[in-house]
Order: structure tokens, then C-alpha cells, then sequence
């Protein structure tokens, strides 16, 4: 294992134990299908913890906000995030675009 293979692996160990596994949700945008983000998965216990799993394999950024979570707990699976919640996701979402260096699609 080389250096870098071993400071990923520690970047994984100490995200996973900084990530509170009480309840996930995982969010998705398909702009040909839906006109906002939509809940891809949610869960508390076993189930919010494979979601954290497979957000630290995929390299899927993670974000933890106590407020958002009691509004998305609330929204069904392959549905829409509400209004309230779309500016917290937005700030999210622009994040990531501007740590990955990248821009956002154009509709």
C-alpha cells in the first residue's frame, strides 16, 4: 500500500467515524426526469449506515445538517425535495461544484 492508497485509507476511517449513522438520506438530480432533487434513499440504524458505506466507496461527497434531515425524513423516495429545502441543497450542491473545480450544466 503506498503512502497516498494509505492516507485515503485513513481519510475513509475518519470520516466513517465522524458520521453519525442515526438516520441518511442520499439525494439525486435527473434533470430529464424531475425538476428538482430528488430522495434516492433514506434511512436510520443499518439502513442510513450502507448509505454512508456506499457514499465513502463512490467518493459521494457527504454533508451533515441536523435541520435539512428533519425536512427530507419527511419526503418519499423517488420524490422531490420540498421548497424548504432547496436552498440548503443548492448551497450544498455548489460546494461540491466549486471543490471538484467544475461548472455547473446549463438546462
Amino acid at each position: 500500500m503506498s503512502e497516498t492508497d494509505n492516507n485515503k485509507s485513513n481519510d475513509k476511517n475518519n470520516a466513517e467515524e465522524r458520521l453519525s449513522p442515526d438516520y441518511a438520506v442520499a439525494l439525486g438530480y435527473d434533470p430529464s426526469k424531475h425538476d428538482a432533487p430528488t430522495v434516492l434513499a433514506k434511512g436510520q440504524g443499518e439502513i442510513a449506515q450502507k448509505i454512508i458505506q456506499i457514499a465513502i466507496d463512490e467518493g459521494i461527497e457527504i454533508h451533515q445538517d441536523a435541520d435539512l434531515i428533519q425536512i427530507l425524513k419527511a419526503v418519499d423516495i423517488d420524490s422531490e425535495i420540498p421548497i424548504e429545502a432547496f436552498a440548503a441543497v443548492a448551497e450544498i450542491i455548489s460546494y461540491i461544484y466549486k471543490a471538484n473545480n467544475t461548472t455547473l450544466p446549463d438546462n
